[in-house]
């Protein structure tokens, strides 16, 4: 079977003014087929403003796109079990590109275990539901200002375009075009922040090195610039802009962590939702010196043990991971993952083997947000009504899935951890994949699961299946599926009014 998705632009391979981290490895293959050379026909080159690959997307998109795109949020779209096309894109004569998934990604992606087709799809769905957004962004900018701004993003893209699409495909970025175009389609509320986009178009112009002028107001006596970091004026009121600016203004720059491949960001204002947004984890304020150090240290740590049990695994998050933002004091979560900032994880500072496996946990979700924004695993609603042994409330049919599935590769790495000797692993492998086994025949139960949805499912159990091969010595395993059912008969007390979700 094949599952049909649309299709993506091509990562950037990003070059830095500083020094920025590459988002992969030198040696990475190209991904997927580039969108604008599929928006031409062959041969053809772009027209006078056309020079983005978002700006010719934008061009042959409709209005009725545009509104699914608005009324989704996520870039969501419904259609059959054997999946959905991102709305947008554009191939020849003004169609649709799409992806083709086949049953082989899907249980490869399923299993949780990195492959190069998974992995590519999740970077291409990424970019495509990104330059959705920016198309919808400035489709619904008014005045000539952001005409301006995507001028001066275009002459960036035509002398260096790896590093205008690092900036564009940034997660921070993510955010801050969700919110606005959110805010650009409401009224009632405050203002879209549409000098964020100059922002964008003057970090794009630094790191590709063409002469510019351009004047921002900076926010608070500082001007973050997407990528770079801050710029400190000394005085107050609008700031003129050149290319020499960064050399000769003060800077804040982003902090890179060592590996050189992402970025620590505790500076940009869109690197977690707004403040007027409820959510339960918030970004830490800007770190010390000393700060930076001991995260320097924590993830040094963490990307050792990571490359010694699961290189692959390493690899992966090397891949998929941009940036890393830490978490606010007081906060009881270990990491969280925002769909709107794709190739960032909000984590706390912790010791290395605790980082680690909250890198390996959290990069599953992003990966599964990725193929939910373009496949229809399930059609169930939000209410909170089934058990996860890792938490104490009940989750919807989404929070199941994720749960399980992120704590599918935990399980995972944890017992290869515990091959290498790891102290504790076989314990906490062991109680891992116990609270997975007993929630796959819940989640294969549903059904609001698509065909899709349950292939899928089906995949996550096959990979559980195959941790019989390697099993934890002793009775561990025996004993933390006791002490599950312990768990699992106290919160049926708890919650009597859902225990018939429990059972399968």
């Amino acid at each position: 079977m094949t599952h049909h998705t649309r299709s993506a632009d091509a990562e950037p391979r990003s070059r830095a003014v500083p020094a920025i981290p590459d988002p992969r490895p030198a040696d990475s293959p190209p991904d997927g087929v580039p969108l604008p050379e599929q928006a031409l026909p062959e041969g053809a080159a772009p027209s006078p403003g056309q020079g983005l690959p978002w700006a010719r997307v934008r061009a042959q998109g409709g209005a009725e796109d545009r509104a699914r795109a608005v009324d989704r949020g996520q870039g969501r779209g419904q259609g059959r079990d054997q999946g959905v096309a991102l709305e947008g894109g554009a191939e020849p004569g003004g169609g649709l590109v799409r992806f083709a998934v086949s049953s082989h990604t899907l249980r490869a992606l399923a299993s949780t275990e990195p492959s190069a087709e998974g992995t590519r799809l999740v970077r291409d769905v990424r970019r495509s539901k990104r330059l959705l957004l920016l198309r919808a962004v400035l489709d619904a900018a008014p005045g000539a200002e952001a005409a301006e701004r995507w001028a001066l993003l275009e002459e960036a893209e035509r002398q260096d375009p790896e590093a205008v699409r690092d900036v564009l495909h940034y997660p921070a970025t993510g955010v801050w075009a969700e919110e606005t175009l959110r805010r650009l389609h409401a009224p009632q509320g405050p203002p879209p922040d549409l000098a964020h986009l100059g922002a964008l178009a003057v970090a794009a112009a630094l790191r590709a090195g063409i002469g510019f002028k351009a004047t921002l107001r900076p926010v608070g006596g500082r001007l973050a610039l997407p990528t770079l970091g801050l710029l400190r004026p000394d005085r107050p009121g609008p700031l003129a802009l050149t290319e020499r600016s960064w050399d000769s203004c003060a800077t804040l720059p982003l902090h890179a962590l060592p590996g050189g491949r992402t970025a620590l960001d505790d500076l940009d204002p869109y690197r977690a939702p707004p403040a007027a947004h409820p959510a339960p984890v918030r970004p830490a304020r800007r770190l010390t010196p000393k700060g930076h150090k001991r995260w320097d240290t924590q993830w040094s740590g963490a990307l050792t043990l990571l490359e010694r049990y699961d290189s692959a695994r390493a690899d992966e998050i090397g891949r998929l991971l941009r940036t890393v933002v830490p978490l606010g004091g007081g906060t009881r979560s270990s990491g969280a993952t925002l769909p709107a900032a794709a190739g960032s994880v909000l984590a706390r500072a912790q010791a290395p083997p605790a980082l680690a496996a909250t890198l390996v946990h959290e990069v599953q979700h992003g990966k599964l947000a990725a193929l939910a924004d373009v496949l229809t695993l399930h059609t169930a609603d939000r209410t909170p009504r089934l058990w996860a042994p890792w938490r104490s409330d009940p989750r919807p049919l989404e929070g199941l899935l994720h749960g399980a599935y992120a704590h599918l590769a935990l399980a995972g790495y944890w017992q290869r951890a515990a091959l290498y000797g790891a102290r504790g692993a076989w314990a906490q492998h062991a109680r891992v994949r116990a609270q997975v086994a007993a929630v796959l025949p819940v989640l294969r139960a549903q059904p609001q699961l698509t065909v899709t949805g349950r292939e899928f499912v089906d995949g996550m159990a096959a990979a559980e299946r195959t941790m019989d091969e390697l099993p934890p010595p002793g009775d561990q395993h025996a004993t933390a599926r006791r002490a599950l059912e312990r768990e699992r008969r106290a919160w049926c007390e708890a919650h009597p009014e859902l225990a018939a979700f429990v059972q399968v």
